[in-house]
């Protein structure tokens, strides 16, 4: 199996695009029953075609509505994609903090005496009550590719 590149899910599948705060505003939304419409409109447009412009391009429209079909369960994996992502970032951070937590019990019982009292007292900050001193942010390492 061939490896993507990073940033690779953000730039393909080809086609998908990205729009603005103000294109999205200005784009005529289309909900449910304005879809049963366009569906609709698509078997009067192809029983009447004498009836539309001519510059008016019925397989393009077509096209679009395929496009749209076919995006649609595409979306709803990604959907179930993204919550799995989210669900396992959650349970990591669990496993992380309950682990940390229990360290640091430890380490406050046992660590006295043991020269770590000013790193117990670091930790100590992260339970200390009023403002707390600035932390440094922590960059997350990209994971090793396999």
């Amino acid at each position: 199996m061939r490896r993507r590149k990073a940033g690779s899910l953000e730039t393909g599948p080809a086609g998908l695009l990205a729009l603005t705060p103000d294109q999205r505003q200005q784009l005529t939304k289309m909900g449910d029953k304005s879809e049963a419409f366009c569906r609709k409109a698509d078997a009067v447009f192809g029983e009447n075609l004498a009836i539309l412009p001519a510059n008016f391009d019925l397989a393009a429209y077509r096209r679009d509505l395929a496009t749209l079909d076919a995006l649609r369960p595409r979306l709803a994996r990604l959907s179930k994609l993204s919550q799995r992502g989210d669900d396992t970032q959650m349970a990591v951070g669990s496993d992380l903090m309950t682990n940390a937590l229990e360290g640091y019990a430890v380490l406050k019982v046992t660590g006295k005496g043991q020269g770590v009292d000013e790193l117990r007292r670091m930790l100590a900050t992260r339970f200390a009550r009023g403002p707390r001193p600035p932390s440094t942010p922590v960059t997350p390492a990209e994971p090793a590719a396999a």
